[in-house]
C-alpha cells in the first residue's frame, strides 16, 4: 500500500523564539498582563505602518468592526451597506450595534464590493458603508470613498485581511473614516485572536477607547485608588498585554511575512498562468496583493466539488471562502424580510477555491498544490 504523503496544510503560523521570548517578557513582569507596555508598543507600530494618527488594539476583528461601527454612531434605526461576500462578521457587527446590514453586490475583478450595486442601495436611513478588501488585495475603494462623501455618510473599512497592501501607494485600512483590522491566526500578523481599530479622527479614536474599556473616562483603572468614571456605555474588549507582545514579536517580522507569501503566491500564479479554467485572484492595476488568503475562480462548467476531492487524496487542504454568501446563510435568509438579488456574488461563490497559503511554503508544496488542481481540471 503506498503511503500518504504529508500532509499540507491550510496555513501555518510562522512563529520563532522571538515570539516565546516576547511573551514570557509579558508574563514574567508578573503584572500588567491586562494592560501593558506591549499594548503600547502594538498600537505605535500600526500607527506608523498605515500612517494614521490612532491604533487601537481590541481583542477580535469582529469586535473591531462594531466598535468602529459604534464610534461613528451607528444605532438603532440606521442601515449599513455591506458587500454579502464576505465573512459573517462584517455583517453580524452591524446587527450587533442594532442597525441593520443590507447586502449589496460585488464586482468581478477584484470580488469587493461593487460602486454601483452600494449607490442603488443607499437610502435615507444610510449611515455608512463597509467595504471589504477580499483576500488580501483592494477593493475599488477610491469609488467607495468618492460615494460615501457625496452622500455624507460614514466609510469604514474591513481591512481584517490586508495588513501592509496598498491601493495608489496608499496603505489600505487608511482611506475611511476608520477601519478594523484583524488578526486571528491566519492572519498577516496573527496572535490567535485580536483586532484593532485605526483612524486618524482623534474623536473617533476617543470614543473607541471609551466602548473598549466599559465607558472609563481614566484608563488606568488599576494605578489609582479612585474607582474612577464611567461617562460612556461601553464593554470589554481590550487586547491583553500577553496578546499584543506576541503581535508585537511578529510585527517586527512583517516584511518577511509578506514577501514568503508573495513568494509563494508568484510561483502558484507561474504554474496556473498557462491553464485553462482557473484564474488566480489579482489586485488592480494600481494596487498590491498581501495574499492572506491564495484564491483561484474555476471556470464555468468545472466541478470545485472534483477539485476538491482530488486535493484531498493528496493529504492538501483547501477551502470555500464564502459559500453560501452572507445573504444566504440560514441567520440572514431567516430573518430578512426579502432576499436581495446579487447574481455576481453568487456567480462566484460557487466557482472560488483557497488554496494553501503562509509564508513558509516551500517549491515542493507548491508543485503538488498546482499538480493537483491541474489534474483535477483535466479528468
Amino acid at each position: 500500500m503506498s503511503k500518504q504523503p504529508e500532509p499540507i496544510t491550510l496555513f501555518q503560523i510562522p512563529w520563532n523564539r522571538s515570539d516565546i521570548e516576547a511573551v514570557t517578557d509579558s508574563i514574567s513582569r508578573g503584572g500588567y498582563w491586562a494592560k501593558g507596555p506591549y499594548v503600547s508598543k502594538f498600537e505605535s507600530q500600526l500607527e506608523e505602518f498605515l500612517g494614521v494618527d490612532n491604533a487601537l488594539t481590541v481583542n477580535s476583528g469582529t469586535t473591531a468592526l462594531v466598535a468602529a461601527l459604534h464610534s461613528v454612531g451607528v444605532g438603532e434605526g440606521d442601515e449599513v451597506i455591506v458587500p454579502a461576500f464576505t465573512f459573517i462578521a462584517t455583517a453580524n457587527a452591524v446587527r450587533l450595534t442594532g442597525a441593520e446590514p443590507i447586502f449589496a453586490d460585488i464586482e468581478r475583478e477584484t470580488y469587493g464590493l461593487a460602486p454601483e450595486s452600494a449607490e442603488d442601495n443607499i437610502t435615507d436611513s444610510t449611515a455608512a458603508i463597509i467595504p471589504v478588501h477580499p483576500y488580501g488585495a483592494s477593493c475599488r475603494i477610491n469609488e467607495l470613498v468618492d460615494l460615501a462623501t457625496e452622500n455624507d455618510i460614514f466609510l469604514i473599512e474591513d481591512a481584517a485581511e490586508v495588513l501592509g497592501a496598498e491601493f495608489d501607494n496608499q496603505k489600505l485600512g487608511s482611506f475611511g473614516d476608520v477601519a478594523a483590522l484583524s488578526f486571528c491566526q491566519n492572519k498577516i500578523v496573527p496572535t490567535g485572536e485580536g483586532g484593532a481599530v485605526v483612524t486618524d479622527d482623534d474623536e473617533l479614536a476617543e470614543q473607541v477607547k471609551l466602548y473598549r474599556s466599559h465607558g472609563r473616562a481614566s484608563s488606568d483603572y488599576f494605578e489609582s485608588s479612585e474607582s474612577g468614571d464611567y461617562v460612556d456605555l461601553g464593554t470589554n474588549i481590550r487586547m491583553s498585554d500577553l496578546t499584543a507582545a506576541l503581535g508585537h514579536s511578529q510585527f517586527d517580522r512583517i516584511d518577511e511575512l509578506i514577501n514568503g507569501r508573495r513568494q509563494a503566491a508568484n510561483e502558484l500564479n507561474d504554474r496556473f498562468a498557462d491553464v485553462d479554467g482557473v484564474r488566480p485572484h489579482t489586485p488592480p492595476e494600481a494596487g498590491t496583493h498581501v495574499y492572506q488568503l491564495y484564491t483561484i475562480e474555476l471556470a464555468e462548467g468545472i466541478s470545485r466539488d472534483h477539485v476538491i476531492e482530488t486535493l484531498e487524496k493528496d493529504n492538501i487542504a483547501s477551502k470555500v471562502y464564502w459559500d453560501p454568501a452572507a445573504h444566504e446563510t440560514e441567520y440572514y435568509a431567516r430573518t430578512k424580510n426579502e432576499s436581495p438579488e446579487l447574481p455576481v456574488t453568487e456567480d462566484i461563490a460557487s466557482r472560488v477555491l483557497s488554496l494553501p497559503m503562509h509564508p513558509n511554503l516551500s517549491t515542493t508544496e507548491i508543485e503538488r498544490i498546482a499538480d493537483a488542481v491541474i489534474k483535477a481540471l483535466d479528468e
